[in-house]
């Protein structure tokens, strides 16, 4: 047994709420990188065993993280008939109650396991949409053994890049959050350190890129990226605000790159390894264990350390990865948000434009794809300035004249960066309210939800859309939302309900709203000078 922090207990009960009202089967937790996932999956399956007879998967996806859970569910409850398999780990235990599997070992041996009840997966937003992938048709051999299996994903990011959100869509393995730990609320509340950032000299401009499937291609990424003078200049500036710092992590945009970021460092005197897909694993041990000891300043890593690492110490990120995907940048700065005995904060170091392009860590808004596997529209073209062909935007070379195009240009502006990389670092307004629309929302395959538009005269300034009709997390923030205004007042269950009740609600004399990229959140609204605070009815009429 263990005490849990508050928001640990809560994800736990919320799963038994979720399937107690039988909102789904296959839920979500998200709780961002440092808040101690591991610690809620050993205790819930402590808990779960309770049931005589439970069997639990827990799936994971690198050998780490299969020892990282093995190890917090042991020192919990060290009498926990748990068992491993992994061909990583040397370990083959298919006959555990509770088995921890990587899912590269375990993904044809269904047969061998025959039967769980529960099937948890940690780091979840690794699981493809395609259904003819390891994963997915390991889960389904698994649900055709036992029809009521529940599939619990645990996770900081609860989207791909190439299908949108884990919860929606036609082949969405998961039915919705049933609780979600906002990342800000975890930094406000001491959970996790604080993020800072510092406007950077040197920054690339990747627009001549080229893109597949909505990220960078990787041979022009690292082409682009790749120069000696933007590398030494950016390596001056990590030097420069780093050497008071402990844990250096330097996320780079190739194996070269990497090598040459590695390099750059080391001839100014701080000690660097790379660590990359390719490195052996034993060497990989050795470097990890070196860095979490303290006797390496510095990792530069390409395509690794961006999930299922943990080094509490790290307090500097360097950022000199352009990506398109907001799920990797959230993971990349998730590396320095862990606690650690005197450390204040972690400082991100942002060359490559993800904040600007992202917007805070803890306010990315990532695009719905609706479980789609692959992004629409056309793909980018352009005309060949000799002969005029129209060729992809990625081809460097024009195969009907031979023209040879120029490698994209890579800038270093002067101009410095001012994006901030939490929310609360940018500065809040507070707007006047003089009125309140409320009307319906419906987006397809989704339930409906209330619109709330707050409006100083004529002139909308923020708005909400609170979600009675959902399940999980969504509703139950539509439920602190209805109950901070109607206290005592039975929660609407429709939405159709609660339009009924409209002109009961009070209008707040403020509200108080933050951008978070390009949209507007609204912080908290000022009841306290409303009629209704003094005992006067309000009667609004808005028209609906």
């Amino acid at each position: 047994m263990i005490d849990l922090r508050p928001y640990q207990r809560e994800a736990i009960d919320s799963l038994y709420s979720y399937w107690t009202e039988q909102s789904g089967r296959n839920p979500l937790i998200v709780l961002p990188t440092g808040t101690g996932k591991s610690v809620v999956l050993a205790e819930f399956v402590r808990e779960a065993l309770k049931w005589q007879g439970t069997r639990i998967v827990v799936l994971t996806h690198v050998k780490e993280l299969i020892e990282q859970d093995y190890a917090e569910t042991m020192g919990i409850w060290p009498e926990c008939p748990a068992g491993i398999y992994s061909a990583g780990l040397n370990r083959r235990e298919v006959d555990a109650q509770v088995l921890f599997a990587g899912i590269q070992s375990i993904h044809k041996r269904a047969g061998e396991l025959q039967w769980a009840d529960l099937i948890v997966i940690d780091e979840a937003h690794l699981v493809p949409s395609s259904s003819n992938t390891m994963y997915r048709r390991f889960l389904g051999e698994m649900i055709k053994i036992n029809p009521k299996l529940k599939i619990v994903g645990l996770t900081a990011t609860h989207y791909r890049m190439d299908s949108g959100m884990l919860h929606t869509g036609e082949n969405a393995l998961f039915d919705d959050i049933c609780y979600e730990a906002p990342l800000l609320d975890m930094v406000e509340n001491g959970y996790l350190s604080p993020l800072t950032s510092k406007a950077m000299e040197t920054k690339l401009d990747v627009s001549g890129v080229g893109k597949r499937g909505g990220e960078y291609i990787p041979s022009q990424l690292q082409s682009a990226v790749d120069i000696a003078e933007i590398t030494s200049g950016a390596v001056d500036e990590i030097v420069k605000m780093g050497q008071d710092r402990k844990g250096w992590i330097v996320f780079c945009s190739g194996v070269d790159h990497s090598l040459h970021v590695r390099d750059e460092i080391r001839s100014r005197g701080y000690s660097c390894e790379t660590i990359v897909g390719s490195t052996p694993a034993e060497e990989r041990a050795q470097i990890l264990a070196d860095y979490k000891a303290q006797k390496i300043r510095c990792l530069a890593s390409m395509n690794v350390l961006t999930t299922g690492f943990n080094a509490p110490h790290v307090d500097l990120i360097g950022m000199m990865r352009p990506t398109e995907s907001s799920g990797l940048y959230v993971q990349m700065v998730g590396r320095g948000t862990r606690l650690s005995p005197n450390k204040k904060n972690c400082l991100v170091l942002d060359f490559a434009g993800n904040v600007e392009r992202h917007g805070p860590v803890d306010a990315v808004n990532p695009q719905d794809k609706g479980g789609a596997s692959e992004g629409g529209g056309d793909a980018p073209t352009k005309a060949c300035p000799e002969c005029q062909e129209i060729v992809l935007i990625a081809v460097r070379e024009c195969p009907q004249c031979g023209y040879a195009y120029p490698e994209p240009e890579v800038k270093i502006k002067a101009s410095a960066s001012l994006d901030a990389i939490m929310s609360n670092q940018i500065k809040p307004v507070v707007h006047r309210v003089t009125r309140v629309d409320y009307r319906m929302h419906e987006k397809p395959l989704k339930p409906p939800s209330l619109r709330v538009d707050y409006f100083d005269g004529y002139v909308a300034v923020a708005s909400e859309w609170i979600c009675f009709e959902h399940t999980g997390y969504a509703h139950s923030k539509a439920v602190k939302w209805w109950r901070a205004r109607m206290p005592g007042e039975q929660v609407p269950l429709t939405i159709n309900e609660a339009l009924l009740l409209k002109k009961d609600l009070p209008t707040p004399t403020t509200i108080t709203t933050r951008k978070d990229g390009k949209y507007t959140r609204v912080l908290s609204c000022d009841f306290s000078d409303t009629p209704r605070q003094h005992g006067e009815q309000l009667v609004v009429d808005f028209g609906l």
